[in-house]
């Protein structure tokens, strides 16, 4: 799961954190493998711009499911301070943290100045830094000037993220894992998934390509109610495409009726690897993302204004994708 820790309307900083717990732990009992929380600055909806505190907070909350960035803006850091700061939760959570990278902003030009003052990116550099980083969390060598302390020996697992072609070359390349932005930028993902398996170069953290793709979803007792729970995030991408962001607000009947044909297409092309539904709905929306990306694993992002009904949403997407898996089974043993 990937959680952006959406500040709702009606609702503050601390409930949106204490809501983010919750569903963590919801989520490890349902076996999921990993939690994310995501890095934006300067927005008034989103809770999760200290991404690596959070991390920690979540991991010492939970038992065994993974927990990480997904991602880090890796042009707002020094690879310095990545490293410790995520060498620091591997210490305290051995085996559990991961670090998803991204060359995104991750926020809007005002803010991007004051992350990084006046430092000027090129585009080389996020290649030269993520290598950096690997060397940083790899054990130190002999005469090795900078080590990062905590941080050299941990290699925690290092991902790259993208919504284009140039995370996934990159990935390739470097023979990372990859986790595709498909949960607002879908339109390049199949795009993308071809260019990353056919140039992928074997590593020594990983032998195959492997990939995860972002997936928004709501689930609810009948079509008709996730689509009623999911207003709150077309309501959401519409104050993105517009440039009015703002808390997540609640769902409102009839919403998309009533917007203009051009909102409504755009709110489709940005929701365009979206699952909505009844149970029968959401699986079969699963099967046939699965089929068509071969994804290893989806990253499901689940803005529902109701803390409770979103934890129901996602008790229907777990069922959906165990009956899901037990159709293949049975049909693979025929």
């Amino acid at each position: 799961m990937l959680d952006l820790v959406a500040v709702r309307e009606g609702g503050s900083v601390a409930d949106a954190l204490d809501i983010a717990l919750r569903t963590a732990r919801h989520v490890e009992q349902l076996g999921f493998v990993r939690y994310w929380l995501a890095e934006h600055h300067n927005m008034p909806g989103i809770a999760s711009s200290a991404t690596a505190v959070l991390i920690g907070h979540i991991a010492g909350a939970t038992h065994s499911i993974r927990v990480g960035s997904g991602g880090v803006m890796l042009p707002n850091h020094a690879p310095l301070v990545v490293a410790e700061a995520f060498g620091t939760l591997a210490e305290l959570y051995p085996g559990r943290i991961d670090l998803g990278l991204g060359r995104a902003p991750g926020t809007d030009p005002l803010t991007m100045r004051a992350l990084r003052r006046d430092r000027v990116e090129s585009e080389d550099d996020f290649p030269r830094d993520v290598a950096e980083l690997q060397q940083l969390l790899a054990p130190p060598q002999p005469g090795q000037r900078l080590v990062a302390t905590p941080g050299a020996g941990t290699r925690v697992p290092i991902w790259l993220l993208g919504s284009s072609l140039f995370s996934a070359s990159l990935a390739a390349q470097m023979g990372l894992p990859f986790a595709f932005a498909s949960h607002f930028a879908p339109r390049l993902l199949l795009q993308a998934l071809e260019l990353y398996r056919s140039r992928f170069q074997p590593s020594e953290v990983l032998q195959q390509p492997y990939v995860a793709i972002g997936v928004p979803l709501i689930a609810a007792e009948d079509d008709a109610q996730a689509d009623f729970l999911a207003s709150s995030t077309y309501q959401r991408v519409l104050g993105i495409i517009t440039g009015r962001r703002g808390q997540l607000p609640p769902p409102v009947h009839g919403f998309l009726q009533g917007l203009h044909p051009q909102e409504r297409a755009a709110i489709a092309d940005f929701l365009g690897a979206a699952v909505i539904g009844g149970p029968q709905t959401v699986r079969t929306g699963l099967e046939t993302l699965a089929q068509a990306t071969q994804a290893d694993e989806f990253i499901l992002v689940s803005d529902v204004h109701d803390p409770a009904l979103r934890l129901r949403s996602l008790d229907l997407a777990a069922q959906a994708l165990r009956d899901a898996q037990a159709a293949v089974q049975s049909a693979n043993a025929a």
